[in-house]
């Protein structure tokens, strides 16, 4: 089950080093779209794994769903967002 994390909880896991900067998971998922604007962005929990989930939207106006695995950076998911 995923659960959304809370900001609290987000500074504590970053001052720990048990995940990433979240600028550093915001410039993986904007890699993949240069060019492209963050519309929303949450950490979540799915089953131990803190995953990054990111919504861009590109310069062609298309919207992108890109997941992050927050503790090592590696884009997990990056899809078209219809």
């Amino acid at each position: 089950m995923a659960t959304d994390v809370q900001p609290d909880e987000v500074v504590k896991l970053v001052n720990a080093k048990i995940i990433k900067s979240l600028d550093e998971l915001k410039a993986a998922a904007v890699a993949k779209h240069p060019g492209a604007t963050v519309t929303d962005s949450e950490l979540a929990d799915e089953y131990g794994r803190y995953i990054y989930k990111v919504e861009l939207r590109d310069q062609q106006n298309v919207e992108w769903a890109v997941d992050v695995d927050a503790k090592t950076g590696e884009v997990l998911k990056d899809e078209r967002d219809n």
